[in-house]
C-alpha cells in the first residue's frame, strides 16, 4: 500500500500537473508561430520547452501513482493567438515560467509543511530545473526586449537558440 498523501497537496499536485500541460500547449503554439516566421531557433527552442513541459506533467502523474493516487486530468484550453511580435510571445513565455515557479514553490512548501519527504525528495530537482528555466526565460526576454523589434538583432537571437547558445551568463562556474 503507497504512502497516503494530504489532500490539499494532492490537490495542488494535480493542479500542477495541468499547469505544466497547459504550459507545454502554450510552448508548441509559440513554436508553430515562430516557425511559420521563419524564425527556425525560436521555434526550436520553444518546441524543446514543450517537450519540457510536458515530461514535467509525465514525472508529476509518475510520482502519483507511485503514491497509489488517481490523476485528473483537465481539458486543456487554447493558448492564446492574437501575439503578435516575439516580443510578447517571449513575455508571456516568462509570465508563464513564473506561474510554474510559483506553483512549484507552493507544492515544495505544502510537502514540507505535511512532513511529507517522499515529497519534497521528487521536488526538489524540479525545483531547481523550474529556477534555471525562469532564470533563462528572463535572459531570453531581456535580449529580445533590446533588440526591440530590429529584424536584423531578432535574427542573431534566433541562431543563437538554434545552436543553443543563448544562456544567461553565470558568475559563479
Amino acid at each position: 500500500m503507497a504512502e497516503p498523501m494530504a489532500q490539499e497537496l494532492l490537490a495542488r499536485m494535480q493542479a500542477h500537473l495541468n499547469l505544466e500541460r497547459q504550459s507545454a500547449a502554450f510552448y508548441l503554439a509559440s513554436a508553430i508561430w515562430h516557425d511559420e516566421r521563419e524564425l527556425a531557433g525560436f521555434a526550436e527552442h520553444l518546441h524543446r520547452r514543450s517537450q519540457q513541459h510536458q515530461n514535467h506533467s509525465a514525472a508529476i502523474a509518475d510520482y502519483l501513482i507511485s503514491r497509489g493516487q488517481t490523476v485528473e486530468l483537465d481539458a486543456i484550453e487554447p493558448p492564446p493567438q492574437d501575439l503578435t511580435t516575439v516580443e510578447a510571445v517571449i513575455a508571456e513565455v516568462f509570465r508563464r515560467e513564473t506561474d510554474v515557479t510559483t506553483s512549484v514553490l507552493q507544492l515544495y512548501s505544502n510537502a514540507d509543511r505535511d512532513l511529507d519527504q517522499r515529497s519534497t525528495v521528487v521536488l526538489d530537482p524540479m525545483v531547481d530545473r523550474q529556477r534555471e528555466s525562469e532564470h533563462q526565460s528572463a535572459y531570453l526576454l531581456g535580449r529580445v526586449k533590446f533588440a526591440a523589434n530590429q529584424p536584423d538583432a531578432l535574427m542573431i537571437i534566433d541562431a543563437e537558440l538554434r545552436n543553443e547558445e543563448a544562456k544567461a551568463v553565470k558568475l559563479t562556474r
